[in-house]
C-alpha cells in the first residue's frame, strides 16, 4: 500500500520541490528542537525553558517584560514557561517594590547551578548541527538564517 500518485512523486517531495526553503526551515528546526528536547530532559526542562534562563544568566533579575521583550514572546508564553521554572524550583517571581504591575524574575540557587550543565547542552546542539561542515559554512549558514529570520519578523516588509 502506498500513498503516492501515479509516477511515483509523493505529495511530500512535491511540495518540497515547490517550497524548498520552507521545508529546510522547518526541516532543521524540527530535528533541532527534537535534539534539544531529549538533551534538555535530562535536566528537567523543556526547550525554550533554557532560552529564558539563558536570559537570566546574563541579566538576573529583570522584568518579566524585558524577557519577553527580548526573547521576541509573548506574555502568554513567558508566564506558563515562568510558572514551570518556578515550579521546578529555578527561579522566583515577585512584584517590585517600585511599581507592583511589574513582576521581576530572579535565579535561585538550583536555577543557577544549571548554567553549566545547560551549556554542555548547548555546545553538543552545536556540535551535532555542524559536524562535517566547514566554518565558512558555518558562518554562512548563520548569515543566510539571519536573513530569512529578518525577511519573515513580523513587520518586516508587510503592510497591514
Amino acid at each position: 500500500m502506498t500513498d503516492s500518485p501515479p509516477g511515483g512523486d509523493t505529495p511530500l517531495s512535491s511540495a518540497r520541490e515547490r517550497y524548498p526553503v520552507s521545508f529546510a526551515v522547518f526541516g532543521v528546526a524540527r530535528t533541532h528542537r527534537a535534539l534539544a528536547s531529549a538533551l534538555l530532559r535530562d535536566l528537567g526542562l523543556y526547550p525554550g525553558q533554557e532560552i529564558m534562563l539563558l536570559q537570566l544568566w546574563e541579566r538576573d533579575g529583570q522584568s518579566q517584560q524585558a524577557l519577553g521583550k527580548t526573547l521576541g514572546l509573548d506574555h502568554s508564553t513567558v508566564a506558563k514557561s515562568l510558572r514551570r521554572l518556578a515550579a521546578a524550583g529555578l527561579v522566583t517571581r515577585q512584584r517590585s517594590d517600585a511599581d507592583r504591575r511589574v513582576t521581576l524574575v530572579s535565579l535561585t540557587p538550583e536555577g543557577r547551578a544549571l548554567e553549566s550543565r545547560v551549556a554542555e547542552v548547548w555546545a553538543e546542539l552545536e556540535e551535532r548541527a555542524t559536524a562535517g561542515l566547514s566554518e565558512e559554512q558555518r558562518a554562512q549558514f548563520v548569515a543566510t538564517a539571519r536573513a530569512i529570520e529578518a525577511a519573515i519578523e513580523p513587520g518586516a516588509g508587510i503592510d497591514g
